[in-house]
């Protein structure tokens, strides 16, 4: 016969229903999900972008381009200027990797001197749109009112200007040069950055933590500074990502069109353009390699931005 606690324990667990235990499996594992260390924004945004593949594969690309772009013109015993008119047109081989030009120029060290000058141009565009677009869009969204519409009002007729028209009445006055180009994105390359971060002060200027510092007489820089800025870098990177190919690309047309970097110096764009007549008679290495990264450095830029744009989605966090 069996003991009284015995009995009693055997039919207290014989009512406990069966799925009570795995009920209970589940609450212990929220549990500990709950008393796990949550990872920050930026730690989580960069595990996401761990997983896209083709952001990863365009960040790869990029570095590498970076590297060859400051080392590549040092290995080569050419210079961006040398030519050597009994070698033009050489094919590429193990004297010249990428072949040489119609002057006999080495098209391996000009590829990458030319990378040099659009990644420069692109970097520059990136700290424009931060350090005058973001400023701008900040006050422009957190003041409001009538200096919000002021403000507005020219940015609308800097955007109306078209940014070729803009070069050439800079080429005018200072003459073709990269510093042309700098100055014209100066004049109308930030205005798309300033309207994004501005939509995004007008919303959340009125949040709580906002309102509790300005009740608390906290200055209206140090608000922009340490309150707004902060919450709106996740578009304001996007932005960036995808504003280095448009100057990159712009700064090659311009070239091209002759309106930028001066031959014998060397741009991706100045290549493309002397390279026109000679693919026509079969030498197909002088524009294939220009284009190639021209072609490449912006479409990993740009599946970079998209990358960053979903890993740095809140809606998208787990």
């Amino acid at each position: 016969m069996a003991a009284p606690d015995e009995t009693k324990h055997a039919h207290s667990s014989a009512s406990i229903p069966d799925d009570w235990f795995q009920w209970r499996d589940k609450d212990l594992k929220a549990a500990e999900a709950v008393s796990r260390p949550s990872l920050s924004y930026w730690k989580d945004a960069w595990k996401r972008l761990k997983k896209n593949k083709l952001a990863m594969a365009g960040m790869a690309f990029l570095i590498i381009l970076g590297i060859l772009a400051v080392i590549g013109p040092m290995i080569s015993p050419y210079t961006v200027t040398d030519q050597n008119r009994p070698n033009q047109f050489m094919p590429p081989s193990t004297d010249h990797w990428f072949g040489t030009d119609s002057l006999g120029r080495d098209v391996f060290t000009r590829t990458w001197y030319g990378a040099r000058i659009s990644l420069f141009v692109g970097l520059m565009a990136a700290l424009i749109d931060f350090f005058v677009g973001v400023i701008y869009g900040g006050v422009s969204g957190y003041k409001g009112g009538r200096t919000d519409s002021i403000m507005m009002r020219i940015i609308e007729v800097l955007y109306g200007l078209p940014y070729l028209l803009v070069v050439i009445l800079l080429l005018v006055v200072m003459g073709p040069s990269l510093a042309t180009i700098i100055i014209a994105l100066c004049v109308t390359g930030w205005v798309g950055m300033a309207r994004i971060v501005r939509g995004q002060v007008l919303q959340i200027k009125n949040f709580e933590f906002v309102l509790a510092s300005k009740s608390f007489g906290t200055k209206t820089s140090r608000i922009i500074r340490k309150n707004l800025i902060p919450n709106t870098m996740g578009p304001i990177i996007v932005q960036m990502t995808l504003t280095v190919p448009n100057a990159i690309f712009a700064e090659a047309f311009l070239s091209f069109l002759g309106l930028g970097i001066q031959s014998p110096f060397a741009s991706w764009g100045v290549m493309a353009n002397d390279a026109l007549g000679a693919i026509l008679s079969g030498y197909w290495w002088t524009l294939f390699f220009p284009a190639f990264f021209i072609s490449f450095t912006m479409f990993a830029f740009n599946v970079l931005g998209d990358g960053l744009q979903d890993a740095l989605d809140p809606k998208l966090r787990e």
